[in-house]
């Protein structure tokens, strides 16, 4: 194999029914100079199994296990600990790529010369014993279409809708001061932001790149909303996420975020409030709502309340 150019940080916990298919997305990538560091976080079943399966039949893969688990973002920077790849990603353990993400990714940033690159992605849901991919969705259209080259957060402030880590390709000195918090859900969010407001330029194409599974069991974090730990754990990364923008002065990227979070986020929120047994879960979205309407930028926002529909389909 030529020497790798693109590290991919592949952590998962208790993922054994799913990583055999994110591991096979990877060899079927048409762009074949990658490494991939496999983390098993202190899983339960047998995914150290597969991790290690895969590293006995291809020098590519390399294993790393913790006996206990340190949680996705902490076992994300110990991938970045190890990076020496020009390039690095992220793929999630029950995610797939595309046969050609690589290849559209790197080559991108390679032609640009941009700090990351960031594609669009699609759900899997689970549909007859199957997980079937849909459609972009608007925001993420949004975001990523049409391609834009060298582009900056100030230029393209709807980029800031795509605040998931597994869609990207980043130049790896662009992490020498960057990690991801640890011990919280939804540590994406304020990274991604950092991402945009750090980059001197980043590109956006509208490839389908992830293949993002929603699990038929309800099992990963971001099917859990209805827990009040992780209800706050991703409010605080909402406002996080606001916060870095705010603060680089990105004031058209933080309207777009209110827009999108107006649309898509509070809404089932305040579903979930008006049923929920614990009085605290609807007092902490109330707080939330009124913080949102305090920032400037509010002003500017102009939610889509057609959008909400996506989340049915």
């Amino acid at each position: 194999m030529p020497a790798p150019i693109v590290t991919l940080i592949v952590p998962g916990r208790d993922i054994a029914a799913f990583v055999p298919a994110a591991l096979d997305s990877l060899r079927a990538q048409t762009e074949q100079r990658w490494r991939a560091l496999l983390i098993d976080d202190g899983s339960l079943d047998a995914t150290g199994e597969v991790f290690a399966d895969a590293a006995a039949s291809d020098s590519r893969f390399e294993v790393l296990r913790h006996e206990r688990s340190i949680g996705l973002g902490a076992a994300r920077n110990v991938g970045l600990d190890r990076v020496d790849t020009e390039f690095v990603g992220f793929l999630d353990g029950d995610d797939e790529l595309t046969p050609t993400a690589l290849a559209r990714l790197i080559g991108t940033l390679t032609t640009t010369g941009s700090d990351f690159v960031a594609g669009a992605y699609v759900r899997s849901r689970h549909d007859r014993g199957v997980y079937v991919p849909g459609r972009v969705q608007p925001w993420v259209a949004a975001a990523t279409d049409p391609e834009r080259l060298g582009t900056t957060i100030f230029e393209h402030p709807k980029a800031s809708a795509n605040i998931v880590a597994w869609s990207k390709i980043s130049r790896a000195d662009l992490w020498t001061d960057l990690r991801f918090p640890e011990g919280v859900a939804y540590e994406d969010q304020i990274v991604a932001q950092r991402m945009y407001t750090a980059a001197g330029a980043f590109d956006v194409i509208p490839d389908v790149v992830v293949r993002w599974r929603l699990r038929a069991d309800g099992s990963s974090i971001t099917q859990g909303k209805a827990q009040l730990p992780v209800l706050r754990d991703y409010l605080s990364a909402l406002l996080g996420g606001i916060g870095v923008l705010r603060d680089a002065g990105a004031h058209a990227a933080v309207a777009a975020r209110l827009e999108l979070i107006l649309a898509m986020d509070v809404p089932p929120l305040q579903e979930i409030a008006g049923t929920h047994p614990d009085p605290a879960y609807a007092a902490e979205v109330m707080a939330f709502t009124d913080e949102l309407r305090s920032f400037p930028e509010f002003a500017d926002a102009h939610p889509d309340p057609t959008l909400a529909a996506a989340l049915s389909w």
